[in-house]
């Protein structure tokens, strides 16, 4: 990004320095021509710096899935430097409210959810984030397995990240064949079948997502 500058000079309090055998109109114009010099080095070591100290933008994301109506306290500990969290479906009842008071939320309802969650949240949310093509929904199967719901789509229109809860399996797995990386991050609440209640985390910046880590909450 490069930083625009605009200045008025007064050359009213520049005094001059010249010897007294040169004339005043003379004195002038190497005054200005002096500023001029100068305002412009000023200007290109501003825009360097600025060139310099320009960050790259990235988004740190928490993403959770089939809360099933129940949300540890853990989660605000190991969300608290998210930048956004993401809910994979099957909220349940106590779940949407507080993590949206927490950080900015984007989620899809589940088979467990009601009218309220529904009314909320979509079945399928696609959006970008700092370059990434998402396509977020509860019951998406994965890589050679995908559901019939989304399986023609998601191969003629892929993704670049593709993200479903509903098995209560952690999985992060990338499928060769569209170029597109399958995430679920298992389950947090405490009903279903999973021995181990499980968060991620991950980052996105530049078209690119890394930083990928697993958070165990403990026994279901």
């Amino acid at each position: 990004m490069l930083t625009k500058i605009y200045c008025r000079i007064s050359f009213w309090d520049i005094r001059c320095l010249t010897a007294k055998k040169i004339r005043a109109r003379k004195a002038e114009r190497r005054i200005n021509r002096f500023s001029s010099i100068v305002f412009r080095s000023y200007l290109l070591r501003i825009t360097i710096n600025d060139q310099r100290t320009t960050k790259t933008k990235m988004k740190r994301i928490g993403l959770i899935s089939d809360t099933h109506g129940y949300l540890d306290e853990a989660v605000f500990k190991y969300f608290a430097d998210c930048d956004e969290i993401w809910h994979a479906g099957d909220f349940g009842a106590g779940v949407a409210e507080p993590l949206a008071a927490f950080k900015p939320l984007r989620g899809v309802y589940g088979n467990i959810d009601g009218k309220t969650i529904r009314a909320e949240f979509p079945e399928h949310l696609r959006f970008n984030c700092e370059g990434v093509d998402v396509w977020m929904t509860h019951i998406g199967g994965y890589p050679n397995r995908y559901a019939s719901q989304v399986k023609e789509e998601i191969y003629t229109k892929p993704p670049k990240l593709f993200i479903c809860g509903h098995s209560h399996i952690l999985k992060v797995v990338f499928d060769e064949k569209i170029k597109c990386l399958h995430i679920n991050s298992g389950a947090a609440g405490k009903s279903g079948w999973h021995k181990v209640r499980t968060l991620i985390r991950f980052c996105i910046s530049e078209e690119k997502i890394h930083t990928l880590e697993v958070i165990e909450l403990g026994n279901r």
